[in-house]
């Protein structure tokens, strides 16, 4: 399963694609960017494109994007949610499923804790993918957790799917609980 996350922004729009197995595999991560001094419409046109070229280069099966939530600075929450909407729009336009999911949700996924900061969202990142460095900027990075989420919560034992996603599901959860055991600790002393 190949599942295309994106962390909407209209300067830096996070792209991150992840292919499941064991270990879960890095396809493809970057930021599309458009220019703070070039008008709205243009700056949207500039993501759309960007977002429908991965979309069409990488072919995934699933897109997971971060779910605009309530935040003290409305043009930048305007932003975010114009670029989530043209992300939902391409893959509804290629008949691929969209999750939306909170920061909240993705940190928890990937780190367990929903509160966790950003640099400890990058580091789980990094080592869920088995990558020496996390992805710069953050908006990579955060894209590929997204991406994280997403798969694992499609092969969660409430949704339904097909048995590939629900093989899909396992390996994801192993992953996840190899990159949270301590580097010290052997099978038998890590808690689950």
């Amino acid at each position: 399963m190949r599942v295309l996350g994106v962390d909407p922004g209209l300067t830096r729009c996070g792209v991150g694609v992840i292919e499941a197995g064991r270990p879960p595999r890095l396809v493809a991560v970057g930021v599309i960017r458009s220019s703070a001094s070039a008008a709205a419409e243009d700056r949207l046109l500039a993501i759309s494109r960007g977002l429908e070229s991965w979309m069409d280069e990488h072919r995934p099966d699933a897109v997971a994007i971060e779910r605009a939530f309530a935040q003290h600075n409305v043009p930048t929450v305007m932003g975010v949610a114009q670029v989530a909407g043209l992300a939902m729009v391409a893959a509804a336009a290629r008949g691929i499923p969209v999750g939306l999911h909170t920061p909240s949700e993705v940190k928890a996924a990937v780190t367990g804790y929903g509160n966790a900061p950003k640099g400890q969202v990058q580091h789980m990142v990094a080592r869920v993918l088995g990558l020496a460095t996390a992805p710069k900027p953050a908006d990579a990075a955060d894209a590929l957790a997204l991406a994280i989420c997403h798969s694992w919560r499609l092969g969660s034992p409430t949704a339904t799917g097909s048995p590939e996603q629900t093989e899909a599901q396992r390996a994801w959860a192993e992953a996840e609980r190899a990159a949270r055991r301590p580097a010290n600790a052997s099978r038998g002393d890590y808690l689950r």
